[in-house]
């Protein structure tokens, strides 16, 4: 997002924290002595485009949001659902009727309470054509009844199957049975939101001075493109197990910038920057970790109609996505535990069984050879050389890979690569309007299933940012939805896509990032990196 003029915004407000087990200076459940400054400093590429719940869509959003609201359940440190407002809930003989019951102690930062009409009102907003969220789709791909005529307008927001029983009693209903509906009840997009507060700021509601959050920490500061503070909320339900103090977002936009400024001790997290992660490791290694992570790595091509058309001929993009050498590209660009792909879906995804694409089985000479003649059979070549322009969101990591592979479709293809930086906010406007040729994609699951992937190549798709449409992929990802064993259409969807070349996945992510090393508490087990500050806590050095 670019702001012109620098604002500071913030607040007066003074947070006691009241934990007595604080006074004691020792972790309630670990016994270890805790350091007296108990505050958590992270870097990140860009300003996000929005920590409100119902229009949060970036990775790093979502773990503002994460702090600063509570919906219906957490995850715990390996991916387990935790309660958060909700405490249990209770399911229908035929699955569509979710019944959760509200524990009674959840609290605005204003001291009203949470109730369950803070979630029909959220859940009709986020779902409303006239917030028009970026996210709206995931209502629906929630199977929540009614929730596509409310999307396109047919139907009133009051109409979505939500319902609140009473303060402390929420019903949903759905179309049709969705099997790991519960998982996708940690997303931001389902949070609830203080009705009056939205009402009387309007957009402006996010602000510090403004906002009325639900969650561990309350925003206290925020300057954009530079920083975001958050602070313990005393009134959270669960306030006396917090720890962490302060929690404070740095925007560094030089990964390089950010790694000088972790080793000089201003930060308590930061990426590893592109390639470097075999000699920090070595150096640091209590500090240097890699884990898996569930995201994927890939380029989208334009299919829109009007889009260059060189790449609407599935040979090419066939030719282009063979001509990548993601072994080089996980070995030697980024090296720091990432996976070659050539799925869309992470292969760590839980229950998720990767196919065999005849790709994936191929020297890379093969794959070269097999690109040049599907390249040749198009018509270009020497005399009729291709040309694409490919766009991506400033990040060194993410120059390193584009300048990888324009070198490769060169050296292999001949083929001449623009490449163009953009900033985050302009970057995102550019893939939804459909001003790329080829763009760089990264998506992180909302959930841990692979219809939290395949489903952005339905062709009704919030996020199918090419445009891809084969109604044989939209029919498939329709019947997993209901089916009790999907894999086989998730097999034939995988095959789809590396047949027709909407997409070219080139890794599955690692989370590779530099810890203090008095920092406890991070969810390494975590799949889907869903990190929470109020399990974080530093021991004394």
């Amino acid at each position: 997002m670019t702001f012109r003029s620098r604002l500071l915004i913030t607040t007066s407000v003074v947070l006691i924290a009241t934990s007595g087990m604080l006074s004691a200076n020792t972790h309630p459940v670990t016994g270890e002595t805790l350091a007296a400054d108990q505050s958590f400093t992270y870097r990140v590429g860009d300003e996000s485009p929005s920590i409100d719940p119902g229009l949060v869509e970036d990775t790093d959003g979502a773990d503002v949001v994460r702090d600063l609201f509570e919906g219906l359940y957490n995850q715990d440190a390996t991916g387990n659902l935790v309660p958060g407002v909700a405490l249990s809930h209770d399911v229908s003989d035929d699955g569509l009727i979710y019944t959760f019951n509200l524990r009674e102690n959840a609290k605005w930062s204003n001291g009203d309470p949470v109730t369950a009409g803070d979630f029909v009102y959220a859940w009709q907003r986020a779902a409303s054509p006239e917030l028009a969220s970026p996210y709206s789709w995931y209502i629906d791909l929630m199977s929540i009844e009614n929730s596509g005529a409310v999307i396109a307008g047919d139907m009133e927001p009051s109409e979505l199957g939500v319902t609140a029983i009473d303060d402390l009693t929420l019903e949903v209903r759905l179309s049709q049975p969705l099997p790991y509906f519960p998982q996708m009840l940690t997303h931001g997009t389902t949070f609830p939101v203080h009705q009056a507060t939205v009402e009387e700021h309007g957009s402006n509601w996010v602000l510090p001075a403004n906002m009325v959050s639900n969650g561990a920490y309350v925003l206290t500061e925020f300057v954009p493109q530079e920083r975001l503070v958050r602070t313990r909320n005393p009134l959270y339900w669960d306030n006396e197990n917090t720890i962490i103090e302060t929690v404070t977002k740095l925007v560094i936009t030089d990964e390089n910038v950010a790694l000088t400024r972790y080793l000089a001790g201003e930060l308590d997290r930061t990426d590893v920057p592109a390639g470097q992660f075999p000699r920090l490791s070595a150096e640091f290694p209590d500090q240097a970790v890699s884990v898996p992570e569930a995201c994927s790595y890939y380029y989208m091509f334009n299919l829109r109609d009007g889009a260059p058309e060189e790449l609407q001929n599935p040979d090419v993009r066939k030719a282009l996505s063979l001509a990548v050498d993601r072994d080089i590209i996980v070995e030697n660009v980024l090296a720091a535990g990432q996976k070659a792909a050539y799925t869309f879906t992470h292969w760590a995804v839980a229950g998720f069984e990767t196919p065999d694409i005849p790709m994936a089985s191929m020297t890379q000479e093969e794959r070269n050879a097999m690109a040049q003649e599907l390249l040749a059979g198009a018509g270009y070549g020497p005399d009729n050389p291709l040309s694409i322009d490919l766009v991506y969101n400033t990040d060194d990591g993410h120059r390193a890979v584009a300048i990888a592979i324009s070198q490769m479709w060169k050296q292999t293809l001949g083929v001449d690569t623009l490449l163009s930086n953009q900033e985050w906010q302009t970057f995102l406007d550019a893939r939804q309007n459909g001003d790329f040729d080829v763009a760089r994609g990264g998506w992180c699951a909302d959930y841990n299933e692979a219809s939290t992937f395949l489903d952005l190549m339905q062709s009704q798709s919030g996020y199918n940012d090419s445009k891809y449409n084969n109604p044989e992929v939209d029919a498939l990802l329709a019947e997993a939805r209901t089916s009790d064993n999907p894999q086989a259409n998730y097999d034939r969807v995988e095959e789809f896509i590396a047949q027709d070349t909407p997409i070219i996945p080139i890794y599955h992510y690692a989370a590779d990032d530099m810890f203090a090393e008095n920092l406890e508490g991070w969810p390494y087990e975590n799949f889907e990196q869903q990190w929470y500050s109020k399990d974080l806590y530093k021991v004394a050095e």
